[in-house]
């Protein structure tokens, strides 16, 4: 089966991995992945997504860009150990030490997005950051996730939600317009909106943000997994 490189990874040192088949169970809305309209469908005839050892040299795997690492996880192990430099991706709190590898938590996934967030009271050296899913309307939950983790070391990285199907809330429509992200068109945050969340935690080293700013997107502009996974493999000398 032919590999076929994410778009939005495209130039950035990240080459991505999905070796499972079929959907995510997780079915967070508005889903990249399985919408219906990712860079990999039709899904049946392009899963597994796994690149070859020379489409990943000289970069680092990002295990499951898409579907969830803790899904069928022995598979997803197994496919990481020839790769030289690779990371794992999971929204599921479940045995992130046993990775072995460098991990991100994705906090919010789901149904859990505007109501709760994974609020762990441990965990293991290899974490390299968790992830929360922002939206306009979920700021008081992203506040209660971010004191958690920065107050204790751990990085958060902020991924800006594209809605679809989703419909924006009416209180909220001044902060998204519709237009193209990577590929596809969605109603995404405006830039001034952006400004507005990430002035929230300015003064708070260790809030990131998933890509340079809301007008661009791409990997190759951002860096922030890079910098975390070689920050956890020397913390953990794993490299």
């Amino acid at each position: 089966m032919t590999y076929i490189e994410n778009p939005k990874t495209k130039g950035s040192g990240i080459v991505c991995a999905i070796p499972q088949t079929g959907h995510c169970p997780i079915g967070c809305a508005d889903c990249f992945f399985q919408s219906g309209r990712s860079f990999l469908e039709p899904l049946a005839e392009h899963l597994p997504n796994i690149p070859s050892m020379a489409d990943a040299a000289g970069r680092v795997v990002r295990m499951n860009d898409g579907n969830d690492s803790n899904i069928d996880r022995e598979t997803v192990v197994a496919s990481a150990e020839k790769y030289k430099c690779a990371f794992f991706n999971t929204s599921i709190p479940r045995d992130l030490k046993g990775f072995k590898r460098p991990v991100v938590l994705t906090l919010n996934p789901g149904t859990m997005t505007d109501s709760r967030f994974h609020r762990l009271s441990a965990w293991p050296a290899n974490l390299m950051f968790v992830r929360f899913r922002v939206s306009t309307w979920n700021l008081e939950l992203c506040d209660r996730a971010v004191e958690h983790y920065t107050s204790r070391g751990v990085p958060v990285v902020l991924t800006f939600l594209a809605f679809y199907e989703t419909p924006i809330p009416e209180e909220h429509a001044a902060s998204y317009e519709f237009r193209k992200r990577t590929l596809n068109s969605y109603w995404v945050i405006t830039p001034a909106a952006w400004d507005t969340v990430v002035a929230r935690y300015h003064d708070n080293p260790l809030v990131y943000t998933c890509g340079k700013d809301a007008n661009t997107h791409p990997c190759a502009r951002c860096g922030n997994c890079l910098r975390e996974y070689f920050t956890t493999v020397v913390k953990t000398g794993t490299l």
